[in-house]
């Protein structure tokens, strides 16, 4: 499987699954690394592990991402902090599964500043969601959750701290899950096969 991430910022997500790529724990290759932030780090993570890299004009992201993915083909977009809101055209033309994650328990905090979210409701558990993307925000098939316990001292620091760990761990699990075919999606209902012996 050919994977190609979106990422606007430090990348912490993208380093993960470079990780899971590299101990062979995600059978999968990390084709190319697009961004909309020219000084983004992620670019720079990626780059430092010989990963093609590149910065593309916001004005121009949809249309130059969409031929980069198709030449050669990918099968599959992972946004890892992507701050942008792709369009509903780009997720039909994409033509392959889009996925995102997201720092909360899903329906629940979507949109920026999930954990200040969580935090101002009072929520005693949060976590972290990825999902398929789909042309509304923070909305698609839910395919991995791992909840956070919210502990009284907790800032929006301290939470999304534990919270990004989840990230790290439930991210790779489910484009591993991709790689190896076990996902099937109807409607909202997602089903992960069994791992074959």
């Amino acid at each position: 499987m050919r994977i190609a991430v979106f990422a606007s910022g430090r990348g912490s997500n993208l380093r993960a699954l470079m990780e899971a790529a590299g101990t062979g724990y995600l059978k999968a290759e990390i084709a190319v690394v697009l961004s909309d932030v020219q000084s983004a780090q992620a670019l720079e993570r990626a780059s430092q592990q010989g990963l093609s890299a590149r910065f593309l004009e916001p004005e121009a992201f949809e249309d130059a991402a969409l031929e980069i993915l198709r030449n050669p083909a990918v099968d599959l977009v992972c946004l890892a902090g992507f701050m942008r809101i792709l369009s509903g055209d780009f997720i039909q033309q994409c033509g392959v599964p889009i996925l995102n994650v997201h720092p909360s328990l899903l329906p629940a905090f979507p949109g920026l500043r999930a954990q200040r979210q969580a935090l101002k409701y009072g929520a005693r558990v949060s976590g972290a969601t990825v999902h398929l993307v789909d042309e509304q925000v923070d909305h698609g098939p839910v395919i991995a959750q791992a909840p956070v316990p919210v502990f009284e001292d907790d800032d929006e620091e301290s939470l999304s701290q534990r919270i990004l760990r989840q990230e790290h761990r439930i991210y790779p699990m489910a484009v591993r899950w991709f790689a190896e075919g076990r996902v099937s999606v109807e409607g909202r209902s997602v089903r992960i096969a069994a791992a074959s012996a």
